[in-house]
């Protein structure tokens, strides 16, 4: 019997081996065949259908998201159904809204499988095929996300007060506040704006992916001489050493998110109080931006993704304008 224990617990070591930013799947390595032996308490565990999982089990392994959304942001997965695919023709499964959870049974669900060619011809990496932690997308397989899984992003939030001729700050003439611009840029591939950021190298740290992902997005530093890469780390060191906001870590709401693979950010604010370290960093278009420019921060703000989300935290945390129109007596 000790013997027994001894395997199961190797086991168990060798196929958790999932780790993301937020996400713990902690018990979907147990649905692999890498461990031949198991446990007899554990067997069971290997006949789990791929569409329906057992209440129980759900309600034991399933995910924590309250570090992705608040309970009004929880509803928002409508990105991730985004039909036809990016970058191709293929249609998803029709999800209902009613169906989404992984914990409602649907016997029927047969999601169309893609995986993009490119990401295919790249790669193997050893990831196993785990569930999408908000729910059903109407498609397994990686698309256009090179891992299995949780694939890390950082998103880059430069912020600046916006300021007169005379270099005061502007207030919002309904809210009274501040008014914040962040630096945006227009996507090339589907021509939405968007924080400026990027995936996450292998072994490369979160800080080091922000400053690369600004600086060849919005100041196009893959296209500078030698000299002018050298000034423009200086002004990047000034402005990515100061103090800085993490306004949230977790699951991205992105059209490219399938059953098996989803994009997970680390968001960043780094805010620039007197203007003048981005004064010094000439905003220039670069890699997959089409366009750059400073962005007045609103409610009205429509982002790829759910980066008016990660805006709007930012807005709040430096207590700037947000809300355009008036509230009445009826909403307060």
């Amino acid at each position: 019997m000790q013997f027994l224990h001894v395997m199961a617990r190797c086991c168990l070591a060798r196929t958790i081996t999932v780790v993301s930013l937020t996400v713990s799947l902690s018990a979907v390595g147990l649905l692999t065949s890498s461990c031949h032996f198991l446990h007899p308490l554990l067997q069971p565990l290997r006949k789990v259908s791929y569409s329906v999982y057992p209440a129980h089990w759900f309600h034991l392994y399933s995910v924590n998201m309250s570090s992705y959304y608040d309970s009004k942001e929880k509803s928002h997965h409508s990105k991730a159904l985004t039909s036809p695919y990016p970058g191709s023709s293929v249609e998803r499964s029709k999800v209902p809204s009613d169906k989404v959870d992984w914990l409602v049974e649907w016997k029927d669900y047969s999601p169309v499988e893609y995986t993009a060619a490119s990401i295919l011809a790249g790669p193997k990496w050893a990831d196993p095929q785990i569930r999408n932690p908000v729910g059903r997308t109407g498609l397994v397989g990686r698309g256009l996300l090179g891992r299995w899984g949780p694939n890390h992003a950082a998103d880059p939030i430069i912020t600046r007060w916006k300021r007169d001729k005379s270099s005061s700050k502007i207030a919002h003439t309904v809210s009274g506040k501040n008014i914040l611009q962040f630096v945006a840029i227009k996507r090339k591939d589907c021509g939405e704006w968007a924080i400026p950021g990027g995936m996450v190298d292998p072994g490369e740290k979160i800080s080091a992916t922000l400053k690369r992902e600004f600086g060849e997005e919005a100041l196009n530093s893959l296209q500078k001489s030698a000299a002018e890469i050298k000034e423009l780390e200086k002004q990047l060191d000034k402005l990515f050493n100061q103090e800085h906001l993490v306004v949230y870590k977790g699951y991205v709401d992105d059209p490219r998110n399938t059953d098996n693979a989803w994009l997970e950010t680390e968001a960043v604010n780094y805010h620039d109080e007197s203007g003048e370290t981005m004064d010094n960093l000439p905003l220039e278009a670069g890699d997959d931006a089409g366009k750059v420019k400073w962005v007045d921060i609103s409610e009205k703000l429509k982002l790829y993704a759910n980066h008016s989300h990660f805006i709007k935290l930012v807005a709040e945390k430096r207590g700037a304008h947000w809300i355009e129109e008036p509230v009445t007596d009826c909403q307060k």
